[in-house]
C-alpha cells in the first residue's frame, strides 16, 4: 500500500454517472460489498472503510446509455489488502452467481474482472510482492495467465463475507484514450509518471515510485476515438492525489505550459486529458 500515499501521486477514486440509481445501489452494496457513506436522491458516496471515498454514482438528469468506442473508463480497479481478501471476494462471487468477465494472473498481481449493471468495467485485485515484481531495464514483466482460483481460495479463512474489507483502496485506474503522443506528453511530462510498460503498441501503463501502475491507458477503442456525451453512462471524473499543494502546483505550472486548461469548480481543480478523459487534481 506504500504506493498509495506520499511521496507518490497516484488515483484514489472515481465517479461514474448510471442510468438507475436504485439499481447500481444494489449492485455496489451487495455485489461488490461497499457502503454508502453519502447519499441522495441523484447520487451516493461508497466507501469500505467508512472514511475514504472509493466510487461515487450518480444519476444526472437525462442520463444516456453507454456509448461504445469512445474514450472514456475501461475499469477502475480495487486493491485488497491480502491474497485471503480476494480469495473470499472469489468465493462470494460464486455464492452470488453474479456473471464474471475472467480473472487472471499478472505476475505483479492477481486480479477478478467484472462489471457493474451500466457496464462499467472493475477489476478486483491483490498484488504479489514488489519484491518479486521482475523488470526488464525500466519496465516492469506484467503477463496475463489464468488465474489460479484453486491456489487462491485455499487462503480463505471459512468466515463469511461481509464487504470489501477496510484496507481496500483504489489501485489504479484504465482509460480509453484517442492517442499516445499527446497523452505522453501530457500524463508523463506534465503530471510526472513515469511509463513502466508498453503493451503491444495498444497500451501504456504509467505510475510513481516504482509501482506497476497507477494508471492504464489503450486504444482499444480505436485510434481517433470521440469522448462521450457528458451526460451518458460511464465516468464522469476520476481524483488524482499529489503528495502536496507544492507539487500540484508545479503540475498545474506543467500542464498550462503544455496548453492544458485548469478549472476552479467549486473550490475544486479539474482537468481534461487530450482524449477527453477528466481528472480532478486533489492534494
Amino acid at each position: 500500500m506504500t504506493f498509495h500515499q506520499k511521496p507518490h501521486t497516484f488515483v484514489s477514486q472515481v465517479h461514474l454517472n448510471v442510468q438507475d440509481l436504485q439499481r447500481s445501489l444494489k449492485f455496489y452494496q451487495e455485489i461488490l460489498g461497499l457502503k454508502i457513506m453519502e447519499k441522495n436522491d441523484r447520487k451516493a458516496v461508497l466507501t469500505a472503510d467508512g472514511k475514504q471515498p472509493l466510487v461515487t454514482i450518480e444519476q444526472p438528469e437525462g442520463v444516456q446509455p453507454k456509448q461504445q468506442r469512445t474514450t472514456g473508463l475501461y475499469h477502475y480497479a480495487l486493491l485488497l489488502p491480502s491474497r485471503k481478501d480476494l480469495a473470499k471476494f472469489i468465493l462470494h462471487m460464486v455464492k452470488t452467481q453474479y456473471p464474471l468477465q475472467g480473472g487472471s494472473d499478472h505476475d505483479v498481481s492477481e486480479a477478478l474482472y467484472l462489471a457493474d449493471p451500466d457496464g462499467n468495467g472493475i477489476e478486483v485485485y491483490t498484488d504479489r510482492p514488489a519484491s518479486e515484481w521482475k523488470w526488464n531495464g525500466d519496465e516492469v514483466v506484467m503477463t496475463t495467465e489464468p488465474m489460479d482460483v484453486e491456489s487462491i481460495i485455499r487462503e480463505d479463512d471459512g468466515t463469511a463475507f461481509t464487504g470489501l474489507p477496510a484496507g481496500t483502496i483504489m489501485g489504479h485506474i484504465h482509460l480509453h484514450v484517442a492517442e499516445f503522443k499527446k497523452i505522453e506528453e501530457f500524463y508523463c511530462q506534465a503530471l510526472g509518471f513515469d511509463i513502466v510498460c508498453r503493451y503491444g503498441g495498444q497500451a501504456l501503463f504509467i505510475s510513481t515510485g516504482g509501482y506497476h501502475h497507477h494508471i492504464g491507458l489503450n486504444t482499444w477503442s480505436g485510434v481517433g476515438a470521440p469522448a462521450p456525451a457528458e451526460n451518458s453512462v460511464g465516468m464522469s471524473f476520476y481524483t488524482m492525489v499529489f503528495p502536496s499543494e507544492v507539487a500540484r502546483e508545479e503540475a498545474i505550472v506543467r500542464l498550462q505550459d503544455i496548453g492544458a486548461k485548469v478549472t476552479e469548480v467549486q473550490g475544486k481543480l479539474f482537468v481534461k486529458d487530450p482524449s477527453g478523459n477528466k481528472i480532478e487534481l486533489s492534494v
